[in-house]
């Protein structure tokens, strides 16, 4: 097995000489790469998102296409178009597919709410089936593929939202916020304008698919997969199944996550575990990614939006119950998850 612990290190290391702090995020994305998988970045400007991605982009030998989204943005630019081509040979003419932008390893969806629905609907196509559609034909994209969106929360004039169905599809929507004292402090140490030294690749395809089949090798125990699948039947306020919702789901949220939370936490928490040099899946895995995987999935009602509730909130309140995270709960005690923690 790859020591995948000593690879994500030297990733740190070299995104540490463009982008300082933002650790969680910087994770977070690798792990959606590492994984297959499809992230959402949201924060206002002037946040290093996209050079986040553009810079993890360099660090993987891939190719890398970066699409700045507009209110003019038509489907065609995104996924490509039929043009007609002379073949001066036969003396005849025919239409052949230009492939657009979304055909790259790594995309970088700029600004992904600033486009009118039926381009972003294109987006989703190739998002969720890894292929795009042209005139009744289908062309597949190339493996590894995966999108990584962002969108400013602060400006919402003449932009259109991602519906729940669309968000459903990234595995992470990772708040970025703004840095601490300490941290602006060495931003503002660095000297603006200055160019940036190129960053030399560190993973490849063929990495990728190895990490894939790595994660494989990594187990779950049984109690703690039943416990985050009730964990995320608990979001849904009319859940079955001997399932207990809690008071406050009921009263806040009006549909809760689907399968594809449980899903994504498995698999999360397998790959979190392997660039930590384990082979199980500890609840601090869990723990880790659950907020950011699990809160764009919940739709709230009226009533959590007149008392300023999130969908952050009500996962944390949910994940301090139902792991009983409580310090008080925790010395009365010892649950059986805490023999998965590692030493």
């Amino acid at each position: 097995m790859t020591d995948w612990q000593e690879a994500a290190q030297r990733l740190r290391e070299r995104l540490a000489t463009r982008i300082v702090g933002m650790e969680e995020a910087i994770e977070k994305v690798l792990l959606c790469i590492l994984t297959g998988n499809h992230a959402l970045l949201v924060g206002v400007p002037g946040l290093a998102k996209t050079l986040l991605v553009s810079s993890v982009a360099e660090l993987l030998d891939l190719s890398f296409a970066r699409i700045q989204f507009t209110p003019d943005l038509m489907p065609t630019d995104i996924t490509g178009t039929e043009v007609l081509g002379e073949d001066r040979t036969a003396g005849t003419r025919t239409f052949r597919f230009l492939p657009g932008p979304v055909f790259a390893n790594l995309v970088l969806a700029d600004e992904i709410n600033r486009t009118p629905p039926k381009t972003q609907a294109a987006l989703m196509e190739a998002m969720e089936e890894r292929q795009v559609t042209s005139v009744g034909k289908v062309y597949p994209l190339p493996d590894p593929f995966f999108v990584l969106a962002t969108q400013n929360p602060i400006e919402q004039e003449g932009t259109y939202p991602l519906p729940v169905a669309q968000l459903d599809r990234f595995m992470f929507r990772i708040r970025i916020d703004y840095p601490d004292a300490a941290t602006e402090s060495r931003v503002a140490r660095r000297l603006a304008g200055r160019a940036a030294e190129p960053l030399k690749p560190v993973l490849s395809g063929e990495d990728i698919a190895r990490f894939r089949k790595d994660l494989a090798q990594v187990e779950m125990p049984d109690r703690l997969r039943a416990s985050v699948v009730e964990f995320v039947r608990k979001t849904r306020p009319d859940a079955d199944g001997g399932v207990p919702t809690p008071s406050y789901v009921k009263e806040w949220v009006a549909f809760g996550a689907g399968p594809r939370a449980a899903q994504a936490l498995a698999i999360g928490g397998r790959a979190r575990a392997l660039l930590r040099g384990r082979r199980v899946v500890a609840v601090e895995d869990i723990l880790a990614l659950a907020p950011d995987i699990v809160r764009h999935r919940l739709v709230l009602n009226y009533h959590a939006s007149a008392e300023g509730i999130r969908g952050v909130d009500v996962v944390n309140r949910l994940m301090e119950d139902h792991f009983d995270l409580a310090p008080a709960a925790a010395k009365k005690r010892k649950r059986w998850w805490h023999a998965l923690l590692p030493e």
